[in-house]
């Protein structure tokens, strides 16, 4: 290695020394600093270095800071923020891996570091390492118990997908799921490789469990977090502990569908169901319909046979009891006789029974005294003569009382009569049927009628014109001279018997 020519004039002082201190140059501490600087990094501009990380921190600007370290030494390593988003892996203590870049100084406190542009494992073997690590940390949780795993539903109404919505994946899960059985399909869109991707996965699915079951958004019934194939590398974010704890503590049942079927990753451990494919995947969510429905028609067909079959066993069964039985007349014969028989003998003891209680009556009544019973009829006499004179003397009173309510009844009916009227000369015309003429145009229509006078009725009959000086009469004498009403009667009729009194 060719030593820089700031290095060869300071190793030419120092062996001058002895000679002299006055040829020694003067530095300052910055001159120093910047000089040792100049000479690291003209003399280790481009290394890569392979070690195990030590600490690995991310200030809060986005810089990461790390230590690479072996059986001996430690580097102190930094990466700027821009190269540390790009990283497709998240560094942690223990890793082995590659660091590629640049060494350098930090003056501020004269030490010196490595300017880091690329870090990658060192070999698929360190992240195995850490893959197995994760997994038996995860596993002692209890994260990958079966009793864990939940079934899927067999026909769910809504299917969720966490995946990349640009992908060949969600165009083959929507391909095979129109095949099988078309369901709604929710896709929430995400990063599936590089840096941040383990972050956007996890909440996807906490986003998926998030969402209310009656809400604007269904809430899907089944999860599928599906990613292609890949190499390790690419497929890491699927093994970061945040997805895992995400895919275990989802309330949805998951299936995994995470790269080919030869790659495993810790999500796979954690979820309810592993597809070696999405493909695969859509399968596992929702059955075949045509072999549902053909399904569906055999067990009918299967049922129907069987009911016919149970029923013909029964009708058979039922004809063979009805053998064994015999007929109800043969049964219910000799239980009739026995009825009608002990329907005569009620009535005939019965009978007996009255005839005796009559003779019982007639021998107790021959023991009587003719006292005895004049004494009680004389008795019941006066108890009906009692009840006599109180129903005389209730109807009397009675009676007494209608007929003053009658009487007074009567003197009112008399003080509102018409007959007051007629005693002061006014008269009562009425029609050949009885009923009053009021004006003399209904007298005109009459055949004929009768006059009631105060003391007594007389009968006549019109010739249909008005008499002279009635109102009308000049229109009446250019027609015909007017005449006078013809009298027919000229008897008094005597008056309309009057209705007897009740108590007259």
């Amino acid at each position: 290695m060719r030593v820089p020519e700031t290095c060869f004039n300071m190793m030419m002082a120092q062996n001058s020394s002895a000679g002299g201190v006055g040829n020694i140059h003067e530095y300052s501490v910055s001159e120093l600093s910047g000089a040792v600087k100049r000479t690291i990094e003209d003399a280790f501009g481009l290394v890569r270095v392979r070690g195990e990380l030590g600490r690995v921190t991310r200030a809060g600007s986005g810089h990461m800071y790390l230590d690479l370290k072996d059986e001996k030494s430690v580097i102190s390593g930094v990466m700027w923020k821009g190269m540390a988003a790009r990283l497709a892996i998240r560094p942690e203590q223990g890793m082995e891996v590659v660091a590629t870049g640049r060494m350098s100084t930090f003056p501020g406190q004269s030490r010196y570091q490595l300017i880091i542009d690329t870090l990658e494992p060192a070999g698929v073997g360190a992240l195995m390492a850490l893959f197995e690590e994760r997994k038996k940390k995860l596993a002692s949780e209890g994260l990958f118990a079966p009793e864990r795993k939940r079934p899927l539903p067999f026909l769910p109404e809504v299917i969720g997908v966490v995946t990349s919505p640009s992908g060949a994946v969600i165009r083959d899960i929507l391909h095979r799921l129109r095949e099988r059985f078309p369901r709604h399909v929710i896709v929430w869109p995400t990063l599936v490789q590089g840096r941040g991707a383990e972050e956007k996965i996890a909440a996807a699915i906490d986003g998926f469990n998030a969402l209310p079951p009656d809400g604007d958004v269904p809430r899907p019934d089944v999860l599928i977090v599906a990613r292609g194939g890949g190499s390790l590398e690419d497929l890491w974010c699927f093994n970061e502990e945040v997805v895992a704890r995400a895919a275990a503590a989802s309330a949805i049942p998951l299936i995994s569908a995470v790269g080919h079927e030869t790659d495993t990753t810790l999500i796979d451990y954690v979820a309810d169901r592993r597809a070696p494919t999405p493909t695969a995947a859509a399968e596992m969510a929702v059955p075949v319909r045509s072999e549902l429905l053909t399904e569906v028609l055999n067990k009918e067909r299967r049922f129907t046979g069987s009911a016919g079959r149970l029923i013909e066993t029964r009708k058979a069964a039922l004809q063979s009891a009805t053998r064994g039985l015999g007929r109800p007349e043969d049964i219910l014969g000799a239980a009739t006789q026995r009825l009608d028989r002990a329907a005569d003998g009620l009535r005939a003891g019965l009978r007996a029974r009255l005839d005796n209680a009559l003779t019982a009556i007639a021998r107790t009544s021959g023991r009587l005294t003719p006292s005895l019973l004049a004494a009680g009829f004389a008795t019941r006499e006066n108890r009906v003569a009692t009840a006599w004179r109180r129903i005389g003397d209730r109807t009397e009173r009675l009676v007494d009382d209608r007929r003053s309510r009658l009487q007074a009844s009567s003197r009112v009916l008399a003080a509102v009569s018409y007959q007051n009227v007629l005693d002061r000369g006014f008269a009562l015309v009425r029609d050949d049927a009885g009923g009053l003429i009021r004006r003399a145009a209904d007298a005109a229509k009459a055949a004929g009628g009768e006059i009631q006078f105060a003391d007594g009725v007389r009968g006549f009959r019109f010739d249909g014109a008005p008499a002279a000086g009635a109102k009308g009469g000049a229109g009446q004498k250019q027609q015909g001279q007017s005449r006078a009403p013809r009298e027919v009667e000229a008897t008094t009729k005597p008056p309309a018997p009057r209705q007897p009194r009740l108590f007259d």
